[in-house]
């Protein structure tokens, strides 16, 4: 039987401290191949690269594990790996991160570490988003490795229905200071962004952009953001089918046949 090839990738770039750990997390199941961007790429979501010319290169290689950079997003970075680079052979798995900073709630919409699990799961194979919620540059990941393991682990274990793609989101905190796992649903909520304007030395102005985070069901307690708040590891299912099927219905009265 082959050795399970598992994909790695990340938004924040090849040399974060994140991807190190995502790629911890992934040795523990297989040979793994990671290609990450040359530089960060938070934000980008499903963004690709259409009108610039693509480098990659390798910068590791021991046995056991390859790491690629690219110039791209990090979805680009998913589209070489697949379409190029592994064309023959079989991703057993894909992993994004570990990102550093939450993609809870609809962080995932805007997510390059989450858009990247995403695209992995259109080819055919699991897809797990890790991710963080520390921005720091010297961010622990202990816990983030460790429920990595164990949420990779039973994915890997059993038979899932495809496509799947988990958005999993690690609070701050030693392994034994959180209480474990929680499945979730997605919070409901939107940023509300202000920009700071400011003049260079030569009198043009340029912002800074800035925001705050608004939940919309503060008391609900069966959502990621809720979990994370209470020092619970959310994991939430996610899907690509954007259709608002409420009002759909309510709609079909208006526009319906």
């Amino acid at each position: 039987m082959d050795e399970r090839l598992i994909l790695v990738t990340n938004d924040d770039g090849y040399a974060s401290k994140g991807l190190a750990a995502a790629i911890e997390v992934a040795r523990g199941f297989g040979r793994v191949v990671a290609v990450a961007p040359e530089t960060t790429q938070s934000g980008m979501s499903q963004a690709i690269t259409m009108y610039s010319p693509l480098y990659l290169r390798k910068v590791r290689e021991e046995e056991g594990l390859e790491v690629y950079a690219f110039s791209g997003t990090p979805v680009d970075c998913v589209k070489m790996a697949f379409d190029y680079l592994l064309r023959e052979e079989r991703v057993g798995l894909v992993i994004s991160g570990i990102n550093h900073g939450s993609n809870s709630a609809v962080n995932v919409l805007y997510s390059g570490t989450m858009g990247a699990a995403i695209e992995g799961s259109f080819y055919g194979c699991p897809a797990v988003g890790l991710s963080l919620d520390d921005h720091s540059a010297d961010a622990d990941f202990e816990a983030a490795v460790l429920y990595g393991k164990r949420i990779v682990g039973e994915v890997l274990a059993r038979e899932v229905d495809l496509p799947l793609c988990l958005n999993v989101n690690v609070p701050v905190g030693k392994p034994d200071q959180l209480h474990g796992i929680k499945l979730c649903r997605q919070n409901r909520g939107f940023w509300r962004e202000e920009f700071y304007r400011h003049e260079d030395p030569r009198g043009r102005e340029y912002f800074w952009l800035t925001g705050e985070f608004v939940n919309m069901e503060p008391g609900a307690d069966d959502t990621d953001e809720w979990a994370l708040a209470h020092r619970w590891v959310s994991v939430v299912p996610v899907q690509t089918d954007m259709t608002d099927y409420r009002q759909l219905k309510k709609l079909g009265g208006i526009f319906g046949e």
